[in-house]
């Protein structure tokens, strides 16, 4: 299993970096692009690596429909495309009524990708599994959110998922941003895979502060004896603090390679 830092918050080396994220996913055959960041960063990071992504990638996943995770997607054409239906929704902050969602709309994306809308979770292959929408049951997430759709109703985001990798009978989750809630993402992950050990999980947990939640989704980490953590992206440095404090996280960088074995 092989994951490339594509687009990330910091940058590595002489690699760029935005505000957003992307990796290629390398596992049980398949090559698979997930997210796009927000502008042809991942490109340009990619080919510095020796990767021509519209020649090699075999799927596109979109984690939900916010721009800094999916805006990237004009720099692409003609790859099958695999995103929850929400993902096209139109959305703004609340605070200021700017927009987060997607620049494509969705009669574009379907113009220029071989577009699958899937709100239920997908085996992708014998051991990549897509989540689809992510059931929210913990009683500390997802409790309030800063957005809000077109007409003025709260916006929590239905589309935010993520994807379950198996290896050696357990799991790697990589996820976008966690609007569904970290803790809710893994704990569906192991419900349509059938597997409960969770080995390691990459990607933006979207925790802000060193708050109760923040602390919960530790408690529930350590319940669940998982190995590896890499938050990045949309979890801040309170955050990011309280994690390298419990478990000596490390931070990712764009042009970051992980192999696991």
């Amino acid at each position: 299993m092989k994951l490339s830092i594509l687009t990330d918050n910091h940058a590595g080396g002489h690699f760029l970096a935005e505000h957003g994220l992307s990796y290629l996913v390398e596992h049980d055959g398949k090559k698979i692009l997930f997210d796009t960041g927000h502008s042809d960063v991942f490109l340009k990071n990619a080919q510095k690596l020796g990767i021509d992504l519209q020649q090699t990638v075999d799927l596109i996943v979109i984690s939900h429909g916010h721009w800094d995770h999916a805006n990237g997607l004009a720099h692409l054409d003609s790859l099958p495309l695999l995103t929850h239906p929400a993902t096209f929704t139109q959305r703004f902050r609340k605070k200021d009524d700017t927009t987060v969602g997607l620049h494509l709309s969705l009669q574009e994306v379907q113009e220029k990708f071989q577009l699958t809308s899937s709100q239920q979770a997908r085996q992708i292959t014998e051991q990549i599994f897509f989540l689809g929408e992510i059931p929210r049951k913990t009683p500390f997430e997802t409790q309030t959110t800063t957005f809000k759709d077109a007409q003025g109703n709260e916006d929590f985001i239905p589309d935010d998922t993520a994807l379950a990798l198996i290896q050696h009978e357990k799991l790697t989750i990589v996820t976008g941003c966690s609007h569904s809630g970290i803790a809710n993402i893994c704990e569906h992950a192991k419900a349509v895979t059938g597997i409960q050990q969770i080995e390691r999980i990459i990607g933006g947990f979207h925790l802000k502060e060193n708050n109760l939640q923040t602390q919960e989704t530790i408690r529930y980490f350590k319940h669940e004896k998982i190995k590896e953590l890499y938050p990045s992206h949309c979890t801040e440095l309170p955050a990011l603090t309280a994690f390298y404090q419990e478990f000596g996280i490390q931070q990712l960088k764009t042009g970051m390679v992980l192999n696991w074995d």
